[in-house]
């Protein structure tokens, strides 16, 4: 059940946008925050129901010689062919989506706000049950440059952007947008005025 007190807040956006780093500045102000990709890697673990599944439908050529799913030669794999990546979002997104929901409903109990990063948040059509829906851009050559700096060559970048649901529409489709082309104190400001009013426009509905 909703809490006037407490807010529920999914954060989506394209790769290498500022999800990570919104997380840790709500985090900072008081917020739980749960990054979606932790839960799938942690579900993705060896022995659990998601690892079997995954492992079944790719083979064990994704397979470390530890027996853990070597993530980098999974990526591979579901980058360069959409329908393999279709496939893995059917294998995982509602593990997570099950195991996150299980997490808000906690945070609503204790009347917590929380946050839970959510890249796909919309190919996932996961749009219910949050106060609002936030999606974080940037502009095009910043998010290349972000990730030439994590490693990633410009053919492999506009391989990743491509995979994904493009910004313009993401934004379109969300609550709120927060863009982060700026500094990080512009980030976090622009971060903490839009809590205020989410947070207002929620009592509102209570009185």
């Amino acid at each position: 059940m909703n809490s006037p007190q407490a807010i529920i807040l999914g954060i989506t956006g394209g790769i290498a946008c500022g999800k990570t780093e919104t997380g840790r500045i709500l985090s900072a102000e008081g917020f739980k925050v749960l990054d979606s990709d932790f839960l799938a890697h942690e579900l993705m673990g060896k022995g659990r129901s998601v690892y079997a599944a995954v492992v079944e439908h790719f083979g064990d050529a994704i397979l470390a010689e530890d027996g853990k799913i070597d993530r980098a030669r999974l990526g591979k794999n579901v980058f360069a062919d959409p329908q393999a990546r279709e496939a893995l979002n059917r294998l995982v997104h509602p593990a997570v989506i099950a195991a996150a929901k299980g997490w808000i409903e906690e945070c609503r109990e204790a009347q917590e706000d929380a946050a839970v990063l959510v890249p796909l948040l919309f190919e996932a059509d996961w749009t219910e049950g949050w106060d609002a829906v936030i999606c974080v851009t940037a502009p095009e050559e910043q998010i290349f440059q972000r990730l030439e700096k994590r490693g990633m060559s410009r053919e492999e970048a506009r391989k990743r952007i491509a995979a994904q649901m493009p910004q313009p529409e993401k934004a379109a489709r969300a609550d709120f947008i927060i863009e982060n082309g700026g500094t990080p104190d512009a980030l976090r400001n622009r971060i903490i005025g839009l809590v205020e009013e989410i947070r207002r426009e929620k009592r509102k509905s209570y009185e």
